[in-house]
């Protein structure tokens, strides 16, 4: 899927939801096995419940890398997995000498075919243009991220401008929105706006609405843009919403109240 593509789906299902397939072994719900083989059942019943509402499946890989080579497995199995009408999010944040990150890109890019990878841009523009050179494909960036630790150099009072300012202002003169996204955390939701003067066109992935308190509706007050712009996810909130035999069915109604909290949001793109 390219972004011409998810544009139009985020007007067919006015939705801007990407539900995180950031799968847990340890908090499987009750009757599913706890196993390689329960990951990937649990994962079916996820995406078959919430994709009428989803734009978007992020896969946080380290879920995955930390089992193993069957952990690998379940990766690949669960992106054969998704409908063809979303966009497929490898959450990796990869981020290395050039040589190096062009293993990576042809890892997530050409071998498990994902249509997107997080990145991080910390070694500059040699290390982020390997995944920009494929054709077709998207590298999100990262810009400003909700975690305790980017008070130490995204929005530290000693740079001036915030470093994160610094970072998409240069990033987003590599490559154009066609292939280029940013991360940025939903608990920023204040700062949307002076990013959409740095970066107006660009699409947002933004995590952290739901379970790390993020609010959706001010997402898209202020970080809206004409071609709607936005990814909006939701990992914990809608996956483990419930750990019983009806956590297929309670992610549905979670997935279908997030989706329709943006929907006044996606008129008129």
């Amino acid at each position: 899927m390219n972004v011409s593509q998810l544009i139009s789906e985020i007007k067919s299902k006015k939705s801007y939801l990407c539900v995180g397939l950031d799968t847990d072994i340890t908090k499987l719900p009750d009757g599913v096995p706890k196993n390689t083989s329960g990951i990937l059942e649990f994962n079916r019943e996820i995406i078959n419940a919430t994709k009428d509402y989803a734009v978007a499946y992020k896969m946080n890989t380290a879920f995955y890398e930390q089992l193993g080579s069957e952990g690998w497995k379940v990766l690949e199995k669960t992106r054969e997995m998704l409908p063809s009408n979303v966009l497929s999010i490898a959450d990796a944040k990869r981020g290395d000498i050039g040589n190096t990150s062009t293993m990576y890109a042809k890892a997530f890019f050409e071998t498990m075919d994902f249509d997107a990878i997080t990145v991080a841009p910390y070694m500059g523009l040699d290390s982020v243009e390997p995944f920009l050179k494929f054709d077709k494909k998207i590298t999100i960036v990262l810009g400003l991220t909700s975690n305790q630790g980017s008070l130490d150099f995204q929005t530290n009072a000693l740079y001036h401008p915030p470093l994160y300012q610094t970072v998409l202002q240069r990033v987003s003169t590599w490559s154009t929105m066609e292939n280029l996204m940013f991360v940025v955390g939903a608990t920023k939701a204040d700062a949307l706006q002076e990013i959409r003067n740095i970066v107006p066109d660009h699409f947002l992935l933004i995590p952290g609405v739901g379970a790390q308190g993020g609010s959706a509706t001010e997402v898209c007050q202020n970080g809206k843009n004409k071609n709607g712009g936005l990814l909006i996810n939701s990992s914990r909130g809608i996956i483990y919403a419930s750990g019983n035999s009806d956590f297929a069915e309670v992610a549905r109604a979670k997935a279908k109240e997030l989706a329709e909290e943006t929907q006044p949001y996606t008129t008129h793109l």
